[in-house]
C-alpha cells in the first residue's frame, strides 16, 4: 500500500473507532431495589416524587425510570439511575447524602418510623448491542418487563450474540419495544454470567401474543438451535430466566 493511500486508510480507522467509542454508552448505571416497611411504600414513593428525584438531579444523578411490580407484596420499589462515572458516582452520592434539603426530607419522612427496611445495589454497563435510551412517557403507559438472564458457564458471549443478531430484532418483529441491554460491571456479582434487560409492551394482553408469536417463529427456533449448538448446549443455566413485570410511578420519566 502506499503512503498515500495508507495515511488516509488509518485516519478512516481512527477515526471510525472514536465514533463506535462515542456511540457506545458509556455511563454507570446503577439498579437499586428498595424493600419498604410494611404500610411505607406510598410515603417513601411520595418521598421520591416530591424531594428524591429533584435532588438527585441537582447533583447530577440522572434519573432513568422508576417502577413498582405489578404483584408486590413485598413492597418494592425499583429504579435505574446513572452517573458519567463510577469515580462519579461516590461523589455525586456523597453530595445528595450531606445536602441540607435531602437530610430535611429523610428526618421529615422518617419522624414515625423508617421507610425502607432493606436495599440492594448493583452496577451496571450497557451491552455493545443495547440501544440509546429514551426517556418516553407514553399514553397510556406502557407494561415495563424487567428480564435477567443467568448463562451457562462461559456462555455469556454465546448469550450476548444470538441477542445481538437476533432476539432484539425479532423481539421487535411481534411488538415488543427493546429499552436497554446490561452487564454487571467487572466488579460486581454476576458479571461473568448475567444478562439483564429492559423492554417494555402495550398491555399483558399483548404482551402474551408477542411472546406466543415469537416463541413459535421459525427465525427464532433456528437461531436458538444454532446457538445451542455453536455453544454445545443451553446458553443458560435450569432456571436460569427470571421476569418480573413493572408499572412506572407517578414520577417516572418513563412510561
Amino acid at each position: 500500500m502506499t503512503r498515500s493511500i495508507l495515511i488516509p486508510a488509518l485516519i478512516w480507522l481512527s477515526l471510525s473507532g472514536v465514533a463506535r467509542t462515542e456511540a457506545h454508552d458509556s455511563r454507570v448505571y446503577e439498579l437499586r431495589t428498595y424493600y419498604a416497611q410494611e404500610g411505607k411504600l406510598e410515603a417513601l414513593l411520595d418521598r421520591f416524587g416530591n424531594h428524591t428525584c429533584r435532588i438527585f438531579e441537582k447533583h447530577g444523578i440522572e434519573n432513568i425510570g422508576y417502577w413498582v411490580p405489578e404483584n408486590n407484596p413485598d413492597n418494592i420499589l425499583i429504579y435505574f439511575i446513572a452517573f458519567p462515572s463510577r469515580l462519579d458516582r461516590e461523589s455525586m452520592w456523597k453530595a445528595f447524602i450531606n445536602d441540607p434539603e435531602w437530610k430535611a426530607a429523610y428526618q421529615a419522612s422518617t419522624a414515625k418510623g423508617k421507610l425502607v427496611k432493606k436495599i440492594d445495589s448493583l452496577f451496571l454497563m450497557t451491552t455493545d448491542y443495547s440501544m440509546p435510551i429514551k426517556r418516553v412517557q407514553s399514553e397510556p403507559e406502557r407494561l415495563f418487563e424487567l428480564r435477567t438472564y443467568k448463562a451457562a458457564k462461559d456462555r455469556l458471549h454465546h448469550l450476548d450474540a444470538r441477542f445481538r443478531d437476533h432476539t432484539i430484532d425479532l423481539f421487535a418483529k411481534h411488538g415488543m419495544e427493546n429499552l436497554v441491554y446490561f452487564h454487571p460491571l467487572a466488579d460486581q456479582t454476576g458479571a461473568a454470567d448475567t444478562l439483564i434487560y429492559v423492554i417494555a409492551h402495550k398491555d399483558k394482553a399483548a404482551r402474551q401474543a408477542s411472546f406466543a408469536a415469537f416463541r413459535e417463529d421459525p427465525d427464532w427456533r433456528k437461531a436458538r438451535s444454532n446457538s445451542e449448538a455453536r455453544a454445545g448446549g443451553s446458553l443458560t443455566v435450569k432456571g436460569g430466566v427470571t421476569s418480573q413485570l413493572l408499572r412506572p410511578t407517578y414520577f417516572s420519566p418513563m412510561k
